[in-house]
């Protein structure tokens, strides 16, 4: 199992998988953005993401639960 975390202070501006979809290490799980930069939130291993944390339009803090992939 594993926690995907926040590493940064940024907008959920796109939500890219669900809940029970299969993924594999490096696909992306959600984009956010920040300072007009968008930055994929990536998949460290491959599983199902078994939670999702986060919402299109919410601001997420650094260190807040993003995914769990299991």
């Amino acid at each position: 199992m594993a926690e995907v975390r926040a590493e940064m202070v940024a907008n959920v501006w796109q939500v890219v998988v669900a809940e029970g979809d299969p993924v594999k290490e490096g696909d992306t799980l959600v984009i956010l953005e920040s300072m007009k930069m968008e930055i994929p939130v990536l998949a460290e291993e491959p599983g199902t993401v078994s939670a999702l944390a986060v919402r299109e339009g919410v601001v997420v803090q650094e260190g807040d639960l993003i995914a769990v992939v299991s």
